[in-house]
């Protein structure tokens, strides 16, 4: 059975992308939006993963190849 894309709030999805880490792989354990450009263009010449995170790695790549990263500055905290 084919599972439908869920409506998401769009300041959701970017907190998300500012404190979930990467749970596999040479930066396991770094937040989404501190993936280096070039493992994320990597991921969109190859094929991002199934399911959410890589719905979220096609997102952040998105951000960064279009300069969009002021838009998760404010999610970030204090760090």
């Amino acid at each position: 059975m084919e599972q439908k894309p869920r409506p998401m709030n769009n300041a959701k999805v970017l907190l998300e992308l500012t404190t979930t880490k990467m749970p596999f792989g040479k930066y396991k354990n770094r937040l989404l939006c501190d993936l280096p450009v070039n493992y994320l263009e990597w991921f969109n010449r190859k094929g991002f993963p199934p399911a959410e995170l890589g719905i979220q790695l096609a997102a952040i790549y998105e951000i960064k190849a279009n300069g969009l990263e002021y838009l998760l500055k404010p999610l970030r905290g204090n760090g």
